[in-house]
């Protein structure tokens, strides 16, 4: 579990609902289901709309990385190179198929496998450089419906305020329900524009990080792939563990 994201988002909560009394408001004020609906469905409407299914559903299932991210398994994979380095120098290409038998990391296995293969040190390159290109374009299409619903919910928070003020047109003859329309108009726009700034956004910059740095940690692993096909010195493997477990 990452606390700080979950300490993130109440403390964004408690900001608004200490405010919200600091200025003797009522919490109840803040809670109006028909702005609620009209903001979060007509964003994710909008997202939607723009996205293929299999990307906005995999983007929303993304959102449990923030608060449950994936391990950090650089020390792990810097045992593995050290493994795969020592193995190749001693015992020749060929031996790597076993570790290639019990990763259980597809783009490992598919490395490890190039290598095995015999494939050219440069055409093994192209072929991990194509994977990680392909890997890091999918799910940076899945993160971008979250920065898609921090553009678009400010403005549907407009959209929900300016229903609201024509439910008050509709019923100036009628005082007794004014009150629920203005209510509609101002929340709409507290709803838009918080959930863009203290939700929306944030997630979107925390999975990118995350896809980030697992990007990086493949891109380590291809060179290291590339080293170990053409013998490259262990200096340099050892370079790129340092560079893997630098801090990010």
């Amino acid at each position: 579990m990452d606390w700080a994201s979950v300490g993130g988002v109440l403390l964004a909560l408690a900001g608004i609902v200490v405010g919200q009394g600091l200025e003797g408001g009522k919490l109840s004020a803040l809670l109006q289901p028909a702005a609620f609906c009209i903001v979060v469905i007509g964003t994710f409407g909008a997202v939607l709309l723009q996205t293929r299914l299999p990307t906005f559903l995999r983007g929303l299932r993304m959102l449990r990385l923030v608060f449950a991210p994936p391990q950090d398994t650089r020390a792990v994979l810097a045992r593995e190179i050290n493994t795969w380095s020592l193995t190749a120098r001693r015992d020749g290409l060929l031996a790597l198929e076993r570790y290639m038998l019990s990763s259980k990391d597809k783009f490992n296995v598919k490395g490890l496998r190039l290598i095995v293969d015999g494939i050219q040190p440069d055409k093994l390159r192209q072929l991990l450089d194509t994977e990680i290109s392909a890997y890091e374009t999918e799910e940076r299409q899945a993160v971008r419906i979250w920065e898609s619903a921090a553009g678009y919910s400010p403005t549907i928070g407009i959209l929900g305020a300016v229903l609201g003020l024509i439910h008050v047109m509709e019923n100036l003859t009628d005082p007794s329900k004014l009150g629920s329309g203005i209510a509609v108009a101002f929340v709409s726009t507290i709803y838009g524009v918080g959930l863009a700034n203290l939700f929306f956004y944030p997630i979107a910059n925390k999975l990118k990080a995350i896809v980030t740095q697992a990007v990086h940690q493949q891109e380590i692993a291809a060179a290291v792939f590339y080293d170990i096909a053409t013998g490259d010195h262990t200096r340099v493997i050892d370079e790129r563990i340092a560079t893997l477990m630098r801090e990010h």
